[in-house]
C-alpha cells in the first residue's frame, strides 16, 4: 500500500485550518499543523502532528518541510482582523506578506511546489458591483486586504520565475463548525459576526455591536455573503486533488451569490436559537465595504463544487451547536 501523502497546513490549529486538517484526514492525507498558537488552538489539533512555529522563522520552517516532505501547503496562517489592520498595518505586512515570501522560499527549497493559498473577497474594490467575479477590479480598502493582493501578486512571480503551482481561493464570510462537534469557531479577541452573536446571547458580552447602521443596503447595515466551512473546505480538497494531478495557477472565489445584512443575520439566529439577541449600535470600522458577495460558478465548473450546506439556517445551528459544547480550553 502506498504511504499517505502529507499536507503542511499553515494556520492547522486555526478556526479553517482546524476543518481543513479533519477533512484531509477524512480523504486519506496526512495533515501537519504548522501554528505558533498565536490565534490557534492545541485542543483544534487532533488530526496529525503540530509543528509549532513562526512562518517568520525561517529555520523553523526549512526544519518542518525536512522533516515531513510534503508534497503541498494549504496557506491559511494570516492576521485577518480588518478594523486591526487599520491600527496596525505593519503587523500586517510582517505576518502576512513576510511570513508568506518566507513560506514559499521554504517551499521551494525543499522541492515543494504546490499551493493552495487562502486569499479574500477583502482584495476586491467598492466598484459598485452588485455581485463580484474573479474578473472585478482589484482595489483594496483595508491594509488587511493590500496583504492578501500583494501575496496573490507574489504567487503568480514566483508562478513565472521558479514553476510553482497555485491554488488561490478568494472567500467571503465563513461561518458554521464542523456537524460533528469536532473543531469550531473561536477567535481571541472575537472578531467574527456568529460568534459574537452567540457571546452576545450567552451573557458573555453585554451587546452585540453593530457597526455602521446608515450603509445604502435594505436596512442600513453591511451586506456580505456567507459560506459554511464545510463547504469551503470540500473546494479547498477539490482544489488540492487537482493541483496534484496536473499543473496550474487558478483562482476562484468561493460563495454562495447571496447577501444577508448584518440585521438579516442577526434575526435568524434569534430564530434558530430561540434567544433573543442584545444588540447595540455603532459607528462604521475604517476599511469595511458596504456590499460583498460573490459572483460567477466558476469553482463549480471546474472543481465541481457545491455549497451544500451553506444555507444560514444551516450554518448558525452547527455553530451554535459547537458553541453551546465544551469549546477549546484558553
Amino acid at each position: 500500500m502506498s504511504q499517505a501523502k502529507t499536507i503542511l497546513v499553515t494556520g492547522g490549529a486555526g478556526y479553517i485550518g482546524s476543518h481543513a486538517c479533519k477533512a484531509l484526514a477524512a480523504a486519506g492525507y496526512v495533515p501537519v499543523a504548522y501554528d505558533d498558537l498565536s490565534t490557534g488552538w492545541a485542543d483544534a489539533v487532533q488530526f496529525g502532528p503540530l509543528e509549532r512555529g513562526d512562518l517568520l522563522d525561517r529555520a523553523r520552517l526549512s526544519e518542518a518541510f525536512a522533516r515531513h516532505d510534503p508534497v503541498a501547503v494549504m496557506h491559511f496562517a494570516a492576521a485577518s482582523d480588518v478594523a486591526e489592520s487599520g491600527r496596525d498595518p505593519g503587523k500586517y505586512w510582517r505576518n502576512n506578506v513576510s511570513g508568506s515570501l518566507n513560506l514559499i522560499e521554504a517551499m521551494l527549497q525543499s522541492g515543494c511546489n504546490r499551493l493552495v493559498f487562502s486569499s479574500t473577497c477583502a482584495v476586491y474594490s467598492e466598484s459598485g458591483e452588485a455581485v463580484l467575479s474573479e474578473e472585478s477590479p482589484v482595489g483594496p480598502i483595508s491594509a488587511y486586504g493590500h496583504t492578501k493582493a500583494a501575496i496573490e501578486a507574489m504567487l503568480a512571480d514566483f508562478a513565472a520565475s521558479h514553476g510553482l503551482n497555485t491554488v488561490t481561493f478568494r472567500y467571503f464570510n465563513v461561518a458554521g463548525a464542523d456537524p460533528e462537534g469536532a473543531v469550531g469557531e473561536f477567535h481571541r479577541p472575537e472578531t467574527h459576526l456568529v460568534p459574537l452573536i452567540f457571546d452576545a446571547i450567552l451573557g458573555r458580552r453585554p451587546a452585540l455591536t453593530v457597526n455602521g447602521t446608515d450603509y445604502e443596503t435594505v436596512d442600513g447595515t453591511c451586506v456580505r455573503d456567507f459560506v459554511h466551512v464545510v463547504d469551503l473546505i470540500d473546494a479547498h480538497i477539490a482544489g488540492l486533488e487537482r493541483l496534484l494531478a496536473v499543473d496550474l495557477n487558478a483562482l476562484y472565489n468561493l460563495g454562495t451569490g447571496h447577501g444577508f445584512s448584518v440585521r438579516e443575520v442577526i434575526e435568524k439566529a434569534r430564530r434558530v436559537t430561540n434567544r433573543p439577541v442584545p444588540v447595540q449600535e455603532g459607528p462604521r470600522r475604517p476599511g469595511d465595504a458596504v456590499r460583498l458577495v460573490a459572483g460567477g460558478d466558476l469553482a463549480q465548473r471546474e472543481l465541481r463544487w457545491a455549497p451544500r450546506r451553506s444555507t444560514m439556517e444551516q450554518m448558525i445551528a452547527d455553530a451554535w451547536a459547537w458553541h453551546r459544547g465544551p469549546g477549546y480550553q484558553a
